[in-house]
């Protein structure tokens, strides 16, 4: 994302308003992060891998665009999980981020782009022969 910070804003007949695309941002990854498949998110940036339950780096794998007539442009890279149809889970993300943008922010979100940067294994359960040699 950006080092500066850009705002969307709107003036109405009671005041104005300004969302900063750091809370965009929030909304996608936390949206993104919790279908299921997704295991996490993923900065392709810096090839960061972040834990979606760290709330402070909770949009390190998202990126916003703000643009014209009250719109924006969404880039999220995930890490998937083992066993889902990735392609699924990828719509899937789409479909739920757009949702909750769009419900929460009353931007128009014209695209959700999709990076996958790896899939993720279960943690392998211990076996009954490693549980006896203990």
């Amino acid at each position: 994302m950006a080092d500066h910070k850009e705002y969307w804003s709107t003036i109405g007949d009671q005041g104005s308003i300004r969302i900063s695309e750091d809370v965009v941002a929030s909304i996608a990854a936390l949206s993104a992060s919790e279908t299921d498949g997704v295991s996490g998110l993923y900065s392709s940036l810096t090839n960061d891998i972040v834990n979606f339950l760290s709330k402070k780096n909770l949009s390190k794998g998202v990126r916003i665009e703000l643009g014209d007539e009250d719109t924006v442009k969404i880039e999220i890279g995930f890490l998937a999980e083992f066993g889902h149809n990735i392609c699924e889970v990828a719509k899937q993300v789409q479909q739920s981020v757009k949702a909750s943008v769009e419900s929460m922010t009353g931007l128009k979100v014209i695209e959700v782009n999709i990076h996958v940067g790896g899939v993720t294994f279960a943690p392998a359960a211990p076996s009954e022969t490693d549980t006896a040699e203990e």
